[in-house]
């Protein structure tokens, strides 16, 4: 079997389609192609060409995943969540269902991506706690249930949240200032306050304050 074609695509200049005795058989990034040595006129067999066609589908996933992962910084878990994702079949507009890719393939590309550094709980953890509605407040424990949701350890958790300058107490304020027009009720308002994490005794202080400004 013989390398035919190899064509830069018209939609992504930075990946060639590649045919084999005449037709089109995968596609690759254009480093693939380089580092997998592949040139018109080179031979391979069948297997060798099914080889090549899995490495096609690892260069696929591995844009994608990285695609997501640089959208905004994820957790491990949410980053093996979205590869596990995409081993399920999924429907095809034009009718049929397009078949998910190997676990295998999965953890190679998760395997790449922490390599790489584009995954590391501790940096998504900083940037979680220094970002979570930062204009709106969270308390210390509705970023910590948060960040538990998303499989980060509880130690690494613990650690970041001593270490940040945000506190309860002006959190609190950012939140006061944005809802308490909003209840009658000082007692629901200190309801809703208690359901965002917050401790009763730093609530009763902060609204006694807020009424000594007033």
């Amino acid at each position: 079997m013989k390398i035919t074609a190899i064509t830069i695509q018209a939609r992504d200049k930075n990946r060639v389609n590649v045919s084999v005795d005449g037709k089109y058989r995968l596609s690759l990034d254009v480093y693939q192609l380089v580092d997998l040595g592949i040139k018109m006129g080179k031979e391979y067999t069948e297997a060798e060409i099914v080889a090549l066609e899995e490495e096609s589908q690892y260069g696929k996933l591995y844009t994608r995943a990285l695609e997501y992962c640089l959208m905004r910084p994820h957790s491990k878990r949410e980053l093996r969540d979205y590869l596990y994702r995409k081993t399920r079949d999924t429907p095809m507009k034009t009718g049929g269902m397009r078949k998910g890719v190997s676990v295998a393939l999965t953890n190679r590309v998760f395997d790449r991506l922490e390599e790489k550094g584009y995954i590391d709980d501790e940096k998504f953890a900083i940037f979680w706690i220094e970002n979570r509605n930062l204009r709106k407040g969270s308390s210390k424990r509705k970023l910590s249930s948060e960040l538990s949701a998303k499989g980060v350890d509880r130690a690494i958790i613990e650690k970041f949240l001593i270490e940040t300058e945000r506190t309860d107490e002006s959190e609190l304020q950012k939140i006061i200032a944005k809802k308490q027009s909003r209840y009658d009720d000082e007692q629901k308002f200190m309801s809703y306050l208690a359901r965002q994490g917050f401790s009763y005794d730093d609530i009763k202080a902060a609204l006694n304050n807020t009424d000594e400004e007033d």
